[in-house]
């Protein structure tokens, strides 16, 4: 059988106050054709659908337009969708029943029952090949959040609680699947999560956990495991080298660290219970994104090379969003001001000044940021910041993990009234 894996949709993403629907819908017209003419027997989407907790109803619009109209052209299609640290669990979940008689299956919340103990057979979705029988189990399993996996009573010293009860929740899903087997189906996991090595996409993504204890294993998933699709970090790449446990990438670019990067769909082939082919799908790109200069300029180089940028006149939802980079000596009030003159008729869109400052290393710790470079760090780099001013020391690994679990919870927290 064949599936087609994407992830890290963003749905409703703005990038620098553009708001991006028109790229959005572009990328999923695109979809709607590669599944018709890749003849797709199921689609995978692998986490952060939406690019907030609480997405706009255009954003979700476009959602259940793309599940309808997904339907319609390949009716033999499954979908099955995972939630991702960006999404609303429940929000994602709401309409699931509606949505599993038209062939999609969301998975937003692990659940569990009424002893505690987790509905494993929820986290389990048949795929059909093109004869409508079960030709694969997918381990549907979203984001999991500290609360959502099994605890052991008999924990070895040093391991992490959080990451152990990950793999057991894996292990668990994977011989329930094992068990449904009769007739040699293939077994897919999917995931939302960062794997130990990930190349994470500067300035778009949303640490999972601070301190780098998110970071799993590939050996948490089972060597008899067909494929395994991946969600969360932006850039498509192999786990481990292993050529069947992949990240697909996001499949638009969500900050100018991504000008230069191919976004994708991949396309896995299934046969004999394994994977035997992954073959990536390039994404067209509606919208360029251009950082001129290409490294940071002093002001003047800037400005000239802004204003000998010759662009193809195109209508304002085709127009490319551009970053300015400039290297400044001290703080110039008119940089903006300048800028927007060399820009005047340009067919762009100004979307970020990232201006650098020429620094004395030693006093680059206590330098001030600008109100860009502050609205890029992550939160715990503000938290590190802020424990080292206050005490003049780095904080310690259990304050960090504290402030992991909080941030953790907070998603969790913001949809309630």
């Amino acid at each position: 059988m064949r599936l087609l894996h994407t992830s890290d949709w963003h749905l409703g993403q703005a990038l620098h106050n553009y708001e991006r629907s028109y790229e959005h819908q572009r990328f999923l017209d695109w979809l709607l054709d590669t599944i018709v003419s890749e003849q797709a027997d199921a689609l995978l989407i692998a986490g952060d659908i939406f690019d907030t907790a609480n997405p706009s109803a255009s954003a979700q619009k476009q959602l259940y337009r793309f599940l309808r109209q997904a339907r319609e052209r390949a009716p033999q299609l499954d979908i099955v969708v995972i939630a991702g640290n960006h999404d609303s669990p429940g929000r994602l979940e709401a309409p699931a029943p509606l949505l599993e008689a038209h062939g999609t299956s969301v998975i937003g919340n692990v659940i569990r029952n009424g002893d505690g103990a987790i509905e494993l057979d929820r986290l389990l979705v048949p795929l059909h090949g093109k004869d409508g029988a079960v030709a694969a189990w997918c381990l549907a399993v979203p984001f999991l959040r500290p609360g959502d996996v099994p605890r052991s009573e008999a924990l070895e010293e040093g391991l992490d609680p959080y990451l152990h009860g990950i793999g057991l929740l894996y292990e668990q899903a994977f011989a329930l699947a094992r068990a449904r087997c009769a007739n040699g189906e293939a077994i897919v996991a999917m995931g939302h999560c960062h794997m130990v090595n990930g190349e994470s996409s500067n300035d778009s993504e949303r640490r999972i956990v601070i301190g780098g204890t998110e970071a799993l294993p590939a050996g948490i998933f089972d060597p008899a495991i067909a494929y395994a699709a991946l969600g969360h970090l932006h850039l498509a790449q192999r786990v481990g080298q292993k050529e069947h446990i992949r990240y697909c990438g996001s499949p638009l670019p969500l900050s100018f660290a991504e000008t230069g990067y191919k976004h994708q769909v991949l396309r896995v082939d299934l046969a004999g219970g394994n994977a035997a082919e992954v073959t990536p799908l390039m994404v067209p790109r509606a919208v360029e994104l251009l950082r001129v200069p290409p490294q940071p300029a002093p002001l003047e180089e800037a400005i000239a090379a802004l204003e000998a940028l010759e662009l193809a006149d195109l209508p304002h939802e085709l127009q490319p969003f551009l970053e300015v980079r400039v290297l400044l000596d001290a703080p110039e009030p008119g940089l903006r001001g300048r800028i927007e003159a060399a820009l005047a008729g340009k067919p762009v869109r100004l979307a970020k000044i990232e201006p650098t400052r020429k620094r004395d290393p030693s006093s680059a710790d206590t330098a001030a940021l600008s109100l860009e470079q502050l609205a890029e760090l992550q939160p715990d780099d503000i938290f590190r910041r802020l424990y080292l001013q206050q005490y003049g020391e780095e904080a310690h690994p259990e304050h960090l993990s504290a402030f992991a679990e909080l941030m953790l919870a907070a998603p969790a927290e913001a949809g309630k009234p």
